[in-house]
């Protein structure tokens, strides 16, 4: 290694170790991912309401639901009130069947989402836009226990209601919408809805990040958390839901659990590099050079031009022209499946209707044949116009009509 590559190496060393220093004592940035799992203490997890939980229901039994709704419902016998929250829900047509049928038997279902599919049930949702930049959300519920309580938050969200809802069988329990700076609401819609059906209910709720960590732990905001969750039967279990969340809840592989780790994470990538100059500095140094071999060289289509040449310095045209012409038949025999131990009429016939070829044109090369045939001797022109009538033949079979 000369003088000047070790300078390079040297410096591109230090720039890594600087760069990893800096990375190391810069200030982690928030992460706003909406997770929604139990176990994420980050914003928009659920870590303080699953742990928190007991003493918002302090007389309900908590159970943590790992396996998808489908499975867990397939023993009817189950009860309690299933709690979901995400930033959304597609549960198929089979599993919220069973969701209905769980309700139905005298159970509670609670989904607190942006977007979910509830067309069964014939509700819908839309976005809530504000047309101003300084107008304010407001969140509402209608228990007179609440005494009009009015809650507001203060970072962006989607915002949806319900358009429609089975007015028959549902109560509105609460709404959300925006007041300007007069404190006038400009837009108004219902957002937490509860659903008889059955001898059970559901419970409809669009606005999840009530439940996040962030919103929780503003001593404002954790209010409306527990008046919403004060909504459920303390005397049914809570069946939480762990399965459908946006953040993965548990170590899915090796690789993520390195990279999750900062400190691992930086090891790893040091190791890489060690590897990478291994390669660059020690694999050049006992590197050998790989012998090129030369392919063979087809030679058919020079012994095939040799061949041609002596037929036609010889002046052999009878031969030659025999040779083409049992060549055309094995064509036509393999090619149109076509035998031809007999040449007649039906073999003109047969081999014009599977060749593109008129009656009239295979019938004259191959007369054409039968006149070389009866030959001893045939002239260079005679050669040259049977090759032409064979190539024009064969052409039409692959390209068409020439």
């Amino acid at each position: 290694m000369d003088k000047s590559l070790k300078i390079y190496v040297v410096i591109f060393i230090v720039l890594i170790l600087g760069y990893l220093y800096l990375d190391s004592t810069k200030k982690k940035p928030i992460n706003w991912f909406p997770s929604y799992a139990e176990n994420h203490k980050i914003p928009y997890g659920t870590y303080v309401l699953r742990n928190e939980l007991q003493t918002f229901l302090p007389n309900t039994t908590i159970e943590e639901i790992k396996i998808p709704p489908y499975i867990y419902l397939e023993d009817s016998t189950r009860t309690g009130t299933y709690f979901f929250t995400d930033e959304a829900l597609n549960f198929g047509d089979a599993e919220f069947y069973r969701l209905m049928q769980f309700v139905k038997r005298g159970n509670d279902v609670f989904i607190s989402t942006h977007g979910i599919q509830i067309d069964t049930l014939n509700f819908k949702t839309k976005r809530l836009v504000s047309n101003n930049l300084d107008e304010k959300v407001f969140f509402k519920l209608y228990n007179k226990a609440f005494k009009g309580k009015e809650f507001s938050y203060n970072r962006e969200f989607v915002n949806q209601v319900f358009t429609e809802i089975d007015t028959l069988n549902t109560t509105i329990l609460g709404i959300t919408g925006y007041v300007n700076k007069n404190s006038e609401r400009t837009e108004e819609g219902v957002n937490f809805v509860k659903f008889n059906y059955g001898k059970g209910n559901f419970y409809f709720h669009t606005f999840p990040e009530a439940f996040t960590n962030y919103y929780i732990l503003n001593s404002e905001n954790e209010q409306y958390t527990a008046n919403v969750l004060s909504y459920l039967n303390p005397e049914k279990p809570l069946l939480w839901d762990s399965y459908y969340k946006t953040g993965k809840s548990s170590i899915s592989s090796p690789m993520h659990y390195l990279l999750s780790s900062k400190y691992l994470k930086w090891a790893y990538y040091m190791a890489l590099i060690g590897v990478l100059f291994f390669v660059i500095f020690e694999g050049k140094r006992k590197q050998r050079s790989i012998p090129v071999l030369t392919p063979l060289k087809n030679q058919t289509l020079a012994f095939t031009r040799t061949i041609a040449n002596m037929y036609y310095e010889h002046q052999d045209h009878k031969n030659l022209a025999e040779y083409k012409i049992s060549y055309l038949l094995e064509y036509i025999r393999t090619k149109l499946h076509i035998p031809t131990t007999t040449i007649d009429e039906t073999l003109y016939k047969y081999v014009a209707l599977r060749s593109g070829n008129t009656f009239e044109e295979v019938e004259k090369l191959f007369k054409f044949c039968d006149e070389i045939h009866l030959k001893n001797q045939i002239s260079t022109d005679e050669l040259i116009k049977l090759n032409k009538m064979i190539e024009k033949f064969k052409n039409t079979i692959q390209y068409g009509r020439k």
